[in-house]
């Protein structure tokens, strides 16, 4: 909000003078209405792991803070453009590996660190998927690292490609914003995101099997217990689809059904919030309920399309992450917009040496981890800690990358001590169908630990609102 904390950035100057103008009463008050509101709608997420008093399963209202994170018009362009760019780059490279395999033969990307890789399906070679999509739906995970002059630069910190989540709290956010405060939306001109689920809904019909001129779209939902199925009932109902469990498909000639009140209808496109692992019990994981007994033969017939596709998850993987920026260069010709953060791949014995030297000043993560879980923050670890890590790392270098603390940005957030700066991402969701398609913003995540680097709900995050303001 300011620069190196003294003068306010223009983007923000109008909101810093209505923030100043409010009583902290009036928006303790605020933020009580926010939290009765939430868990009156019942935005949750489930906490693997976790009891209450009771011994039942534990589900938390992730935190919402009223202070939006605010983004120029000129940046999010810019960081559109690069978004933009990643993506089609990642979803030619899944194509690749899944066909041709030309940037292995180029040795661009070790082929090894595809072929062995635990996401790689053997079963999705030589299979086309319609205009060459994989990844519908990504969610890019964006940092805003601080320079010595006191500027920053976007750069991207993960990719995740199988079923990103997030979005639902991203739209509820501004929706729980424009309630408390539609004063500051008739100051500010903030573009929309409402429309996201229409947008999700083109692209999940554009890629339905040839011939189908009005598919029936459904969403796949593990069940109740699934930490994000608040998400997933409330996408199906935004876009006005079947939620549906692995229980109520069923296969028939080569084609997906859906069992209805009515009889069986056929299904043309599912939004799998599924892991590949658990799709199909007759392909994958035997005894498998989540998932639909021959799906993948429908699959690789054309006859039924899946959002992400089976296999994406090999282009997610924080192994492949640092071969990112070459992809681009590779598959598009052009240099990357948006940088990766600079990664130490601990299966290079030089880096491993690097790593395993510097480890206390490092960020460490398991190269298939997912949550904030399995990772080192090395400034903030104990003795013991960065021991045990240690004995990890060399005993199974290929599983760790590690990067640099950055210096990322904070945003103002309201704490139990008042207000006070706290390090936040930026979550946005890109759309590939026939054009790629992204709503301005996404969803930003904050660390509300004081120092903390980890912004995942997880481990104690909370969410804001995302401004972009319209030039």
């Amino acid at each position: 909000m300011h620069h190196r904390g003294q003068a306010v950035r223009e983007h923000y100057s109008g909101y810093d003078q209505w923030l100043g103008a409010q009583a902290a009463e009036a928006m303790q008050g605020r933020r009580e209405e926010a939290e009765l509101i939430f868990r009156r709608v019942g935005i949750t997420f489930a906490v693997y792991g976790a009891k209450d008093e009771d011994g039942a399963g534990s589900e938390r209202l992730i935190p919402f803070d009223l202070i939006p994170r605010i983004i120029a018009a000129h940046e999010w362009r810019e960081l559109e453009r690069g978004l933009e760019q990643r993506v089609h780059a990642l979803n030619r490279f899944l194509h690749d590996v899944y066909h041709g395999q030309d940037i292995l033969r180029a040795g661009i990307v070790p082929a090894d660190q595809v072929l062995h890789n635990a996401q790689f399906r053997p079963e999705m070679m030589g299979v086309d998927v319609p205009g060459g999509v994989y990844a519908h739906i990504a969610g890019i995970d964006i940092v805003r690292a601080g320079q010595a002059d006191g500027s920053g630069r976007y750069m991207v910190l993960e990719d995740n490609l199988r079923v990103p989540s997030g979005v639902s709290y991203m739209l509820e956010n501004r929706k729980m914003m424009m309630r408390l405060f539609p004063d500051l939306f008739a100051t500010h001109r903030v573009a929309p995101v409402a429309h996201y689920p229409d947008l999700l809904l083109d692209t999940l019909r554009a890629v339905a099997p040839a011939g189908v001129n009005e598919p029936t779209v459904v969403v796949l939902t593990p069940g109740m217990y699934n930490s994000a199925y608040f998400e997933h009932a409330f996408l199906a109902q935004q876009m006005g689809v079947e939620l549906v469990e692995g229980q109520d498909l069923f296969v028939k000639e080569n084609h997906v059904y859906m069992r209805t009140t009515q009889g069986a209808r056929r299904v043309d496109v599912i939004y799998r919030r599924v892991d590949d692992d658990f799709l199909d019990p007759s392909a994958f994981r035997a005894g498998s309920t989540l998932g639909c007994a021959g799906l993948l033969s429908v699959y690789r017939a054309g006859n039924v399309a899946l959002c992400n596709a089976i296999g994406t998850g090999v282009a997610d993987d924080k192994s492949i992450y640092p071969y990112v920026p070459k992809m681009i260069e590779f598959y598009l010709g052009e240099k990357p917009i948006l940088e990766n953060v600079p990664t130490h791949v601990c299966r290079e014995p030089d880096e491993l040496a690097y790593v395993l030297a510097h480890l206390a000043e490092l960020v460490v993560k398991e190269v298939h981890g997912a949550g904030g879980y399995g990772m080192l923050v090395g400034p903030a670890a104990s003795k013991a800690e960065l021991g045990a890590f240690r004995a990890q790392l060399i005993a199974n270098p290929c599983n760790y990358i590690a990067q640099p603390t950055l210096a990322l940005s904070t945003c103002p957030t309201y704490v139990q001590a008042g207000i006070a700066p706290r390090h936040i991402d930026l979550r946005p969701f890109v759309l590939s169908g026939r054009a790629v398609q992204m709503v301005p913003g996404g969803l930003t995540r904050v660390a509300l630990q004081q120092g903390s680097l980890i912004v995942n709900s997880s481990q104690g995050g909370g969410t804001k609102d995302t401004w972009v303001l319209e030039a």
